[in-house]
């Protein structure tokens, strides 16, 4: 991770042969989790500690073949959560020639927090 800050994340995935597909290119599906986990991060990062969120949906784009060292950054703003909220996070990665790779958008289930003794 590069940088964390409320409603703010960027981080990086190196290139390795293990999150490679066979047209040596990063597999969709690497770039679908580094999204989700930078869109998370940033969300998190801006949310009150009485609230709780959980991804319930994955929209993803791919532009063009992700090779090299990636980028995913992701900034946001929280909602207002009194009740169960939808709210939708989106995260840019890019290549290290700046070329958007793909864009992840994330969305949210957001409710507020129960008290420990009340959580299922």
């Amino acid at each position: 991770m590069e940088l964390l800050e409320a409603g703010h994340a960027r981080v990086v995935l190196r290139d390795r042969r293990r999150v490679r597909n066979h047209l040596a290119s990063v597999h969709a599906v690497a770039l679908v989790n580094l999204g989700e986990l930078t869109s998370g991060l940033a969300l998190t990062a801006a949310l009150p500690p009485s609230v709780r969120g959980i991804p319930v949906g994955l929209e993803s784009d791919f532009r063009k073949k992700a090779r090299g060292r990636l980028v995913a950054e992701c900034r946001c703003e929280a909602p207002e959560v009194t009740g169960t909220t939808e709210h939708t996070v989106t995260a840019s990665i890019r290549d290290s020639s700046g070329d958007e790779v793909s864009v992840i958008r994330v969305r949210w289930r957001l409710d507020p927090a129960l008290p420990l003794g009340e959580r299922t």
